[in-house]
Parts: structure tokens; C-alpha cells; sequence
């Protein structure tokens, strides 16, 4: 293959990362189907406030939502996101669209590599028959194809793009080589060559499978120990003194790969007619824990005297985790609705998630103003600017009432308000 010249397709927390890496050592076509999102990010503006403006500096790369452009293109990455429907089955319409708009474009030699989670076969079943016929080229003798687990953490500025373990697959040696050596023109650390595209693509989902089942487990647990009059926290700081005890917590687990992944993998079993129960009553107790809080707290205010109906509960933080803008699939929006069936007054404040994006996805609004008669108040998502605060912070709030703080931050800190932690 000659020098490659890069597109990438889809310019989320995925694909934007990776076209910038690239873009530092060669010239980059950067596709997203969002005209609003291409030109923010034509004027070096992340929106999202996942890649700061200095991170675009000395870049060679050409924003656009112009398809037929990707044409100067040889080495197709696909970064679209790829979630689950409302009845939690893989909604690949999103990753099949981008397929097609690459299949139109497609010549000999080129290559495609993708990076979005997919279930084991998906890229070889599902995409390459629609790449063969957009084209009219065979996929092995005229292109080629590679699948690439991304391992993006948002709003984690350490284990980023260049500096992790990049594990690439091709689909024959050939591809497996000219793959690393691309991927090796950007990545400072170690490259992972995996046996076939179906181990990279099933490596990904198990990756995320394995911490929803073990933060299922601290969930389960969770409930069992609040039954017996337990700090959970307290518990798994005194396991943890233990060698090979496994560093997990309880939470709600919301975002686009712990709460979504093994919906992927769990549907491909399926269709081998096998039924994957671990990971379905995993993926059901952590779907399920948005509803548990929010019975815990109509519990604690009836214990507080305060009628339900006219009880107001403050719920801090609706992002999907902390530190980060993104409110899509965030398990704190089910807690809210869950609050309000209860005739709950909830105001919701979040310093860093939009209000319009927040009433356009869940139907409710947040806050600018806080009251400073709240009943309860839940720090559901622990951005930096909700830590590190004194009792009296949250009781300006909340003068007499209760902390529910699920993550356990404020854990032994909290003496005059009722204090709970998952």
C-alpha cells in the first residue's frame, strides 16, 4: 500500500481523537454526517469539550459532511456510534449508513477499518456485503478489512488514543500488517496484532461485559448489605486490603459501552441458541438500580415525616458520568423519572450538561436556581465541582434533610443531615 491517506468516518468522542492523532502525521479527511458539529469543529471548537482547541494546532485535516471527498481517501477508520434500540437489541443503522456512504467511494487497494463495537462477526456478516456491493469490488482481491476495538474513555485526559494498547486485526496477514503499520504511525504504545476480526470484536465486548457483571455484583451486594444495617463502602475498603480483591463499586452504570456492550454480545448468543443468563441478570440488576434508589429515597422521606407529594428532592449531576458533558443513556435520568411517578418534586441541576439537549432526550429540565428547601438532595454524579465541599455547603440546600450520596464521597463527613450511600 502506498503512504495512506485517512478518513475518518463518525466525529464523536470516538472518532475525533483519532482523527487528530492521525492528522499530526498525515492528511486526514475527517466525515460526519452533522453539518452543525463539521463546522464547530472546522473553527477548532469541541462542543462536546472532550478535545481542548490546542489539540487541533498543526493538524492537516479537512472537516466535512461531503461524502463524495472521502474519494482522496485509502485507509476508511469507522467511528459512528453503534447503541441499542428501545427493546436493547444492537441498532446498527448508524455503523450500515456509514457503510454504504464508504461503499460508494470504495477503490482497489483500499481499506477499511472499523472501530465501532460490534458483535463477534458483525464486520465480516453485516458490513462487508454491503461494501462488495456499493463497490462492485471483491472484498480479499480488490479491498480489504480490519476491525480495531476503540478504548476511548471520555473525559479521561491519561488513557488516551496514542497511549494505550491498540489492538488491530485484519482480514488476511496482508491487511494484519499494513493495519499495524498505520496504526504504528500514531500510537506511542503497545500494538496488539489479535488472531482474526472476530477476537477483536469479541475482546471489546467482553471488556465492558466483565466490569458491568463485577459492578453488578457491588450493586447486588449493595442491596444485600443495606438490609443488614452495612456501609457497603466500608465493607469493600475492608476487602480490598486482600491482594487480589477486585476494585470495583456499586453506581448507576449508565453511557455508551458498560450499559450498552453486552446487549451486543448477549443478542449474538441468542441467535447461536444460547441463552447467556450471568450477563443478562448482570446487565437486569444494574438497569434496574435507578428504580432501587428511588424507592430508597421515598423510604428515607417517609421515615423523615415528609409526605411524598409534597417532599422536593434536589438530584445532582444528570451526565452519564462525571467530568463529562454527555447525557446520552445516563441511568440518573431513570432515577428522576422514577422519583416523579412517585409524585416527587425533582429539581435536577448540572453545571455541565445542556438544557435543551437534557428536556429533548428525557422531557424534563434543569435547574439554574436552587431553592434552600429541599427535602433530600442525591449527589448522583460526582463532577469536581460537587466534591470536596463541607457539611454546611449541602445544607444550605437542604438545611434539615437528607444526603444521598451514591458513590460514598462524603463518607463520614456528614454529621447533622441523614446521610445514605449506596
Amino acid at each position: 500500500m502506498d503512504t495512506p491517506r485517512i478518513a475518518v468516518i463518525g466525529l464523536g468522542y470516538v472518532g475525533l481523537p483519532i482523527a487528530l492523532a492521525f492528522a499530526k502525521k498525515l492528511r486526514v479527511v475527517a466525515f460526519d454526517i452533522n453539518e452543525h458539529r463539521v463546522q464547530s469543529l472546522t473553527e477548532h471548537k469541541d462542543d462536546r469539550e472532550d478535545v481542548e482547541a490546542i489539540e487541533f494546532e498543526g493538524a492537516d485535516i479537512l472537516f466535512t459532511n461531503d461524502p463524495s471527498l472521502l474519494k482522496e481517501a485509502n485507509f476508511y477508520i469507522v467511528a459512528v456510534p453503534t447503541p441499542i434500540d428501545a427493546n436493547k437489541l444492537p441498532d446498527l443503522k448508524p455503523l450500515l449508513n456509514a457503510t454504504h456512504t464508504i461503499g460508494k467511494v470504495l477503490k482497489k487497494g483500499d481499506y477499511v477499518v472499523f472501530e465501532s463495537t460490534v458483535y463477534p462477526g458483525c464486520t465480516e456478516e453485516q458490513c462487508v456485503p454491503i461494501l462488495e456491493k456499493e463497490s462492485g469490488l471483491k472484498h480479499l482481491k480488490d479491498f480489504k478489512t480490519g476491525y480495531s476495538p476503540e478504548r476511548i474513555n471520555p473525559g479521561d485526559k491519561e488513557h488516551s488514543f496514542t497511549k494505550i494498547t491498540k489492538v488491530v486485526s485484519g482480514c488476511d496477514s496482508e491487511a494484519l500488517a499494513t493495519i499495524t503499520y498505520t496504526y504504528q504511525l500514531v500510537i506511542q504504545a503497545d500494538i496488539y496484532k489479535a488472531s482474526s476480526i472476530k477476537v477483536a470484536e469479541a475482546a471489546k465486548i467482553i471488556e465492558n461485559t466483565q466490569r458491568d457483571l463485577n459492578i453488578a455484583l457491588m450493586n447486588e451486594l449493595s442491596i444485600i448489605f443495606e438490609r443488614m444495617n452495612i456501609n457497603t463502602y466500608e465493607v469493600l475498603e475492608a476487602a480490598g486490603t486482600k491482594w487480589n480483591f477486585l476494585n470495583f463499586s456499586p453506581g448507576l452504570v449508565g453511557g455508551h459501552c458498560i450499559g450498552v456492550d453486552p446487549y451486543y454480545l448477549t443478542y449474538k448468543a441468542k441467535q447461536m441458541n444460547y441463552m447467556p443468563e450471568v450477563i443478562l441478570i448482570g446487565r437486569h440488576i444494574n438497569d434496574s438500580m435507578g428504580d432501587y434508589v428511588a424507592k430508597k429515597m421515598v423510604h428515607l422521606l417517609e421515615s423523615q415525616n415528609v409526605p411524598i407529594t409534597n417532599a422536593k428532592v434536589l438530584v445532582m449531576g444528570i451526565t452519564f458520568k462525571e467530568n463529562v458533558q454527555d447525557i446520552r443513556n445516563s441511568k440518573v435520568a431513570d432515577l428522576v423519572i422514577a422519583l416523579k411517578l412517585e409524585k416527587v418534586n425533582v429539581d435536577v441541576w448540572d453545571p455541565k450538561a445542556n438544557k435543551e439537549e437534557t428536556l429533548r432526550e428525557y422531557g424534563f429540565s434543569l435547574v439554574d436556581i436552587l431553592q434552600n428547601d429541599y427535602d433530600a438532595i442525591v449527589l448522583a454524579v460526582p463532577h469536581k465541582e460537587f466534591l470536596n465541599k463541607n457539611e454546611d455547603y449541602f445544607r444550605q440546600f437542604c438545611p434539615n434533610g437528607i444526603l444521598a450520596d451514591l458513590k460514598g464521597h462524603y463518607r463520614g463527613k456528614i454529621k447533622k443531615l441523614h446521610y445514605w450511600s449506596l
